[in-house]
């Protein structure tokens, strides 16, 4: 009987120890969360004050397809309006060969299209849809260089199956980076992105580049912000 009776106080110790570490963990992430949420609103918040040029490169295969120039900034009803500045001219091939080449062109710019939509919906972060996915229990913390970036990983953010990892400076969570694993269509229509974070002076952080790879139909789309400037 005491066998059994040290065998239970240890069950009941280690229970507790788990709980509290459990706990803790808990607290870690809504800590996190919170913090990422409120350095979200005020970046946006920021960068309200600004306009900037963003450049967006469409290749396929690898190959350069088009150059489109935006010169941007967020509109009253808080979504970025882009004014287009310029745009290369498309490169175009001859006889069968160009033939072949504007027949896919068609059939895949309606496809380019919401896979440039499909990145509104993910950069940058929106803070409701974070705090949705926190409420969820969709969230994880794991630290990746101690004291110097911790990543948050959310799951089902936008859609059934899908995750977005923000990489964050635990000092004063600034942003640094952020992938996103998601899909159009279906999930075997798998699309990546990758996105890097830059500061402005006063702190700021905004999406310096965001890389869209959809693998299925071999398209990449780079986009560049930059030249920020205050609006006056």
């Amino acid at each position: 009987m005491k066998v059994l009776s040290i065998h239970s106080m240890s069950l009941a110790g280690l229970i507790v120890c788990l709980a509290a570490a459990f706990g803790a963990q808990s607290a870690t992430e809504q800590g996190r969360v919170a913090a990422l949420k409120q350095s979200l609103e005020q970046n946006k918040q920021a960068l309200k004050q600004y306009e900037w040029q963003e450049k967006t490169v469409v290749l396929l295969n690898g190959e350069e397809k088009s150059t489109k120039q935006y010169m941007s900034r967020y509109g009253a009803d808080g979504r970025v309006q882009k004014t287009p500045v310029e745009a290369s001219p498309e490169k175009k091939e001859r006889g069968l060969r160009g033939r072949i080449v504007e027949k896919k062109k068609e059939e895949l710019t309606d496809y380019m299209k919401r896979a440039v939509d499909l990145i509104k919906l993910y950069v940058p972060p929106v803070p409701e849809k974070i705090q949705s996915a926190a409420a969820a229990g969709n969230v994880s913390v794991t630290p990746v260089e101690p004291g110097r970036r911790v990543r948050l990983i959310f799951r089902n953010y936008e859609m059934p199956g899908d995750s977005l990892t923000i990489d964050v400076d635990p000092s004063n969570n600034r942003l640094l980076g952020a992938n996103v694993s998601t899909y159009l269509d279906n999930p075997k229509d798998a699309v990546d992105l990758v996105v890097q974070f830059d500061s402005l002076p006063d702190g700021t952080t905004y999406p310096s580049t965001v890389n869209l790879t959809a693998l299925a139909k071999h398209i990449t789309i780079e986009t560049t912000n930059y030249g920020y400037h205050r609006i006056t």
